[in-house]
């Protein structure tokens, strides 16, 4: 089953792969780009485990470890950004992504407890 979360995460995700292997490539860096390639693509895979959740509760659990995890990677992306691994147009591009993967985690999390969680 297909949805806008489910693919902004994915499509978020192939952009973390590629910033992964730019960090590897360009920058010789091996440290945060494994923690941001782990839980960057984290986000997307939860969602899908999520749509396939047994019950409402399995879903949401599942979308929560997505929020955290989306947390996580802009923690990463800062990092990144403040160390000059990536450049500020970067940067903003994937935050903006992040935060938006994240509203709508917050936002779905939310309306499905309110429906009877």
């Amino acid at each position: 089953m297909k949805s806008p979360i489910a693919d902004k995460s994915y499509a978020f995700a192939v952009r973390i792969v590629k910033l992964y292997q730019y960090l590897l490539r360009t920058k010789s860096e091996f440290v945060i780009s494994r923690q941001v390639l782990r839980c960057g693509t984290s986000i997307g895979a939860n969602v899908r485990e999520g749509q396939e959740g047994q019950s409402r509760a399995d879903f949401v659990s599942k979308l929560g470890i997505a929020l955290k995890e989306s947390n996580e990677t802009l923690y990463w992306l800062d990092l990144l950004h403040d160390t000059e691994y990536i450049d500020t147009d970067q940067y903003g591009s994937l935050i903006a992504d992040c935060i938006e993967l994240k509203r709508m985690l917050t936002s779905i999390i939310k309306t499905a407890r309110e429906n009877g969680l």
